[in-house]
C-alpha cells in the first residue's frame, strides 16, 4: 500500500507473553517501521489509521502444513471416518492425481480466504496435483498474491506413477522454485510425498536440485510406521537417515509429522536446524507423542499445522491438552515456553529463514505480519500469561489482518475478493472433480 500504516490504541503481545497497552505500531513498507506509546506516533494527513481501542495485536501466524488443496478434497466424514488411514489416503490421492490447474486455484483461493480471516499470514504448502504441476504451483502463487498472503509451496512428488512421472514432476517443481526464488510474498520449495513412496534416484535428484537452486524442501517425515517398516525393509535405512544422506534435511526444510521417529533421529533433525510441523490434533486423538516427546526434549524447531482439516486454534489446544499431559508425569519441564514455541518461537523463525527479516514478534524491522483480534486483554494476575491469552484469543474474531504492509482483511471483512464466491468457486471444484472419482466399496 502507499503511505503509512498506523495503528493506534493496541495491546501489543510481546514475545515474554505479556502485553503492552496504550501503543502505536507504524508500518511504512513492508515492515514495523517504529512500535512506540501512542503519543509518540502522531497520525499525519495521508496516514491510514486503524483504532484499535485496546485490541491485542500480535504477529501473524504460520500454518506449516497446510495442505490448502488436499485438505478439502477429500474431508474425513461420515463413511470416510470408517475407512483405514490407507483406503482414505488413496482415496484423497486419486482424486489429487485428476485435478486441474483451474480447480487448484479455486480451491487454494477460498483456503488461503480462510485463513487469513483466521488471523493466518502465512501458509507452507505441500501440493499434490501430479496431472499439472507447474501450473499449479504457479496459479497457487498467482492467487496469493491476489489475495494479499503469503505463501511458500511445493510439490508432493513421489514415485507411485513411476520413475519418468516422478522426474518429471520434480522438474516442473524445480523451475517454478528457480523462478520464485527472491520472491517478497511467495516463495517456491522443493518437495515430495514421504520416504516410503519415494526411490533412490527421485531422493538424489531432490538432493542435488536443493544445492544447486538453494531452497528448502517440503516432506511429509515419519508420518506413520508403514513409512519407517517399508522405508527400512526395502533401503535399509531409518527415514531420519534416508533423508539426510541424501541432503534433504536443514536450514529451510519443514518436515511434517515425524510420529516414528527415536531420540537419535529427534537429536539429528534439531542438530540440523530442520522444522518440524506437529499435527497435535492427530497426536492426541493417536495418543501418539512418542516422537514429538523426543522432538520437544531435543529442543528441536516445531511449530503446529492444520495439515488442512481444521484451525491453529484447534491444533493449539490439542498441543495444551498433550503439553500439561507431559507435564504432570514430570518428562516436560516448561510447558509455558513450549506452547510459545510452537505457536510462535519455530514458525517464525522458519518465516525469518525464508524471507530474510525478523518475524514472530511486532518490534521495530520486523516483518509488518500484524493480526488485530476483537478481544482487549487483562494485563493484571494471570490475565496476561501467554497461555491464558492463547485459549482466549482462540475464541476471539480476527478483525484485521495485514500481510507485508497490506491490510488484507478489515473489521472481519476480506478486501480484494468476495468471501462467499470464492467459497462458490470452491464447492463448485469439489464436485467436479468428486464427480470424476470412482467411487469405492464400502468399508469392510
Amino acid at each position: 500500500m502507499e503511505g503509512r500504516l498506523v495503528l493506534k490504541g493496541c495491546s501489543i503481545f510481546r514475545a515474554d507473553g505479556r502485553v503492552r497497552a496504550g501503543m502505536a505500531i507504524l508500518v511504512q513498507g513492508t515492515r514495523v517501521s517504529k512500535v512506540a506509546p501512542d503519543e509518540e506516533i502522531p497520525t499525519l494527513p495521508g496516514d491510514w489509521e486503524v483504532s484499535c481501542r485496546g485490541r491485542l495485536v500480535t504477529s501473524g501466524l504460520v500454518d506449516c502444513h497446510a495442505h490448502l488443496v488436499g485438505g478439502q478434497v477429500a474431508p474425513l466424514s461420515g463413511d470416510l471416518m470408517l475407512r483405514p488411514p490407507a483406503a482414505r489416503l488413496e482415496l484423497r490421492h486419486r482424486i489429487e492425481r485428476d485435478l486441474s490447474s483451474a480447480e487448484v486455484e479455486a480451491l487454494t483461493a477460498f483456503a488461503l480466504a480462510r485463513a487469513l480471516r483466521s488471523g493466518v499470514t502465512m501458509s507452507v504448502e505441500l501440493l499434490h496435483a501430479p496431472k499439472a504441476v507447474g501450473d499449479s504451483l504457479a496459479v497457487q502463487a498467482r492467487t496469493a498474491e491476489r489475495l494479499g498472503a503469503r505463501l511458500v509451496n511445493s510439490h508432493a512428488s513421489s514415485s507411485a506413477l513411476g520413475e519418468a512421472a516422478a522426474l518429471e514432476q520434480l522438474e516442473a517443481n524445480a523451475h517454478y522454485a528457480r523462478e520464485r526464488k527472491g520472491h517478497s510474498l511467495v516463495r517456491g520449495a522443493l518437495g515430495f510425498h514421504s520416504s516410503h513412496l519415494c526411490d533412490d534416484e527421485l531422493l538424489r535428484r531432490l538432493g542435488r536440485a536443493r544445492e544447486e537452486i538453494g531452497v528448502g524442501v517440503h516432506c511429509h517425515l515419519a508420518e506413520n510406521d508403514d513409512d519407517l517398516t517399508v522405508t527400512y525393509s526395502r533401503y535399509g535405512k531409518r527415514v531420519v537417515n534416508r533423508l539426510d544422506y541424501f541432503g534433504l534435511l536443514g536450514p529451510g526444510a519443514v518436515a511434517a509429522h515425524a510420529r516414528a521417529i527415536d531420540r537419535s533421529e529427534a537429536q539429528r533433525l534439531a542438530k540440523s536446524r530442520t522444522v518440524v510441523a506437529l499435527s497435535a490434533r492427530e497426536s492426541l486423538a493417536e495418543a501418539s507423542w512418542g516422537g514429538t516427546e523426543a522432538l520437544l526434549a531435543h529442543q528441536g524447531l516445531v511449530g503446529l499445522g492444520t495439515g488442512g482439516c481444521g484451525t491453529l486454534w484447534e491444533e493449539l489446544h490439542a498441543a495444551l491438552t498433550g503439553v500439561i499431559a507431559l507435564a504432570r508425569s514430570g518428562r516436560l519441564l516448561d510447558p509455558d515456553g513450549l506452547l510459545a514455541q510452537l505457536f510462535v518461537g519455530g514458525p517464525a523463525e522458519l518465516c525469518s529463514m525464508l524471507f530474510g527479516a525478523p518475524s514472530g514478534s511486532v518490534e521495530d524491522g520486523s516483518l509488518a505480519d500484524l493480526v488485530v483480534f476483537d478481544h482487549v486483554p487483562s494485563t493484571v494476575g494471570d490475565g496476561g500469561s501467554a497461555p491464558h491469552l492463547l485459549q482466549q484469543l482462540g475464541q476471539a474474531p480476527v478483525a484485521w489482518t495485514v500481510v507485508g504492509g497490506r491490510v488484507t482483511v478489515r473489521e472481519g471483512q476480506l478486501l480484494g475478493a468476495d468471501y462467499l464466491e470464492l467459497a462458490r468457486e470452491a464447492a463448485r471444484a469439489l464436485e467436479s472433480a468428486w464427480s470424476r472419482a470412482d467411487t469405492l466399496p464400502p468399508p469392510a
